[in-house]
């Protein structure tokens, strides 16, 4: 199976797929932050790094996912190739952070790639406040990232509840991290997990299936 975890930076999307790969056994697989060649220029001069950036993520995201085609047991993925797509991508080139023609080209390359994967098999989506990214941020302490502006991120969760609500066509399951604390409170862990069970493999049918 193909798990993945999306949702806005800082939502704690490494730290739950961390937790989950320990309870079941998965294999994570992360996003390439450490030793990205663009990611310190792209928040210095976003619009001058930003085709470099995505280019780069599009090409590592596509090479995680033909790696978790081939494998024979469950991967979970932090943050996925659509997210990269029609969150970041769509947000930059909304900004003017690209020309029409680099944009162009590169959704027909993510076209092309689409035609040889498949939609994950559950996309857990962690939504959250922009206080509650911010606040999450400030405390991991990446200096890279402690230039975001507020206008970025909330145009970032716009376009997640867009992505996510409108345009994703596969199975996803939204948890309202605002409210819990997976990392240190192993309750709200159980609630996650109880409901990734449901969702899976038909268990604690008793378990409502609305967002948390």
């Amino acid at each position: 199976m193909h798990i993945a975890i999306a949702g806005n930076i800082g939502s704690g999307k490494s730290s739950l797929t961390q937790l989950l790969a320990r309870h079941y056994g998965w294999e994570p697989r992360y996003e390439a932050v450490e030793g990205n060649p663009y990611l310190e220029d792209y928040y210095r001069d976003i619009h001058r790094w930003s085709f470099n950036l995505e280019v780069y993520f599009l090409k590592e995201r596509f090479r995680d996912l033909i790696a978790i085609a081939e494998t024979d047991h469950t991967i979970i993925q932090d943050r996925t190739i659509f997210e990269g797509v029609y969150v970041f991508m769509a947000n930059n080139h909304a900004m003017g952070n690209l020309t029409d023609r680099d944009y162009d080209t590169y959704m027909e390359l993510f076209h092309q790639m689409m035609s040889l994967v498949k939609l994950p098999d559950l996309m857990i989506y962690l939504r959250a406040s922009v206080p509650h990214l911010v606040s999450n941020i400030q405390q991991r302490g990446r200096d890279y990232e402690q230039t975001i502006q507020l206008e970025y991120l909330q145009n970032l969760n716009a376009r997640y509840d867009d992505f996510i609500y409108k345009k994703y066509k596969g199975r996803v399951m939204t948890v309202e991290k605002d409210q819990l604390d997976f990392i240190h409170n192993p309750k709200d862990l159980s609630q996650i997990i109880d409901r990734i069970d449901a969702e899976l493999f038909g268990l604690f049918s008793n378990v409502p299936l609305t967002p948390l």
